[in-house]
């Protein structure tokens, strides 16, 4: 590995006088690159190399959300690159040695960093960050009813042994704003930069992924759909069920608080398997209401528990994403890591 290959500190990180900036910050990412064009700076980042990967000596400890931020960094170096290959009339295509050299990385580096945020060594690479994933996964997904059928019956529609029960609040509770209950809540590293968990003691029944709105107006979001509730922060209580999500491994109970309409929809969304899409207006039909699809994408923007509750496998008919509550980059890196995790088990 090269010392290009380390993210380098900027001067409000080292406490040197602050010069004149040649860069851009690429959006959705808090990343920079220069302003005047050529390959991008390693950016940003004062960080070690990923674990298994040696470095220069005394580098400091890896940030926990250094893999998301490298992924949500070649999601837009690939968008940048498509865009200027198709204002150029040059193939949109970019190749893996392209990206890793917009990264600052080597071809090899990026491989490794990227099997790292997946957990497996994928068979491909750029091609599950590219626009076009959401219309490959669209083109092959199966009718809901087919996908319920099947899911949990296979290795390769489950990929995880985690188990998810469901139980979710009264619509009384619903309508009192969860007045008298008490919501416990802490912070945690993901694979999808941090993330906030809340529960109550029946089960998750928030996860928000922060790392594009930030903390203050990712909490604020969150404790809005409670207002009656007590919040306490205590992320030693939630940490085996965070855990556990994350990790795709052991049990993790979810108690959603919703509408009856949502919770229909939020029960639908689980059963998309892994490595898998529908559509909005798929998810209409499921539920009994085909007229109901802009209530439907409502419902399921709404949605409190991310990842578990798989908002991001609902996408538009034409293949478009769509949107997401955490923001696009996240749902993104959310389809990508699955797709590269089912292809590998397959």
């Amino acid at each position: 590995m090269t010392e290009s290959d380390i993210p380098q500190a900027t001067p409000r990180e080292t406490g040197a006088a602050p010069k004149a900036d040649p860069m851009t910050t690429i959006p959705g990412t808090g990343m920079k690159r220069p302003a005047t064009g050529g390959a991008p700076c390693a950016a940003a980042l004062r960080v070690a190399p990923p674990p298994g990967i040696t470095g220069a000596e005394g580098a400091e400890p890896l940030p926990a959300d250094y893999h998301y931020r490298v992924i949500a960094r070649a999601l837009a170096e690939i968008d940048a690159a498509q865009a200027e290959a198709v204002a150029a009339g040059r193939p949109a295509q970019i190749s893996l040695g392209d990206l890793a050299a917009r990264l600052g990385f080597s071809p090899s580096h990026f491989q490794r960093v990227f099997s790292a945020w997946v957990g497996v060594s994928p068979k491909r690479y750029q091609q599950y960050l590219s626009l076009h994933l959401a219309r490959e996964l669209l083109a092959e997904k199966l009718p809901l009813e087919a996908v319920a059928a099947a899911a949990g019956l296979s290795a390769s529609s489950r990929l995880h042994d985690l188990m998810l029960r469901w139980e979710a609040m009264t619509p009384g509770e619903f309508a009192s704003g969860a007045a008298g209950m008490e919501i416990r809540w802490g912070r945690f590293p993901s694979p999808f930069g941090e993330a906030l968990a809340f529960a109550t003691p029946r089960g998750l029944c928030g996860l928000a992924f922060i790392a594009e709105t930030g903390f203050d107006a990712g909490f604020a979001d969150m404790a809005a759909r409670w207002p009656g509730a007590t919040l306490i922060e205590d992320a030693a209580a939630l940490a085996p069920w965070v855990e556990a999500a994350f990790a795709g491994t052991g049990s993790a109970p979810l108690a959603p608080i919703g509408a009856p309409f949502q919770i229909k929809v939020w029960e639908a969304l689980l059963e998309i398997p892994t490595g898998h899409v529908t559509t909005y207006s798929a998810l209409a039909e499921r539920i009994g209401h085909p007229k109901a699809v802009r209530a439907v994408g409502t419902a399921v923007g709404r949605n409190p528990i991310g990842l578990l509750i798989p908002c991001h496998r609902a996408l538009r008919k034409s293949g478009g994403l769509g949107g997401y509550h955490w923001g696009l980059p996240v749902k993104r890196a959310m389809l990508a890591r699955e797709a590269a995790r089912r292809e590998a088990a397959e």
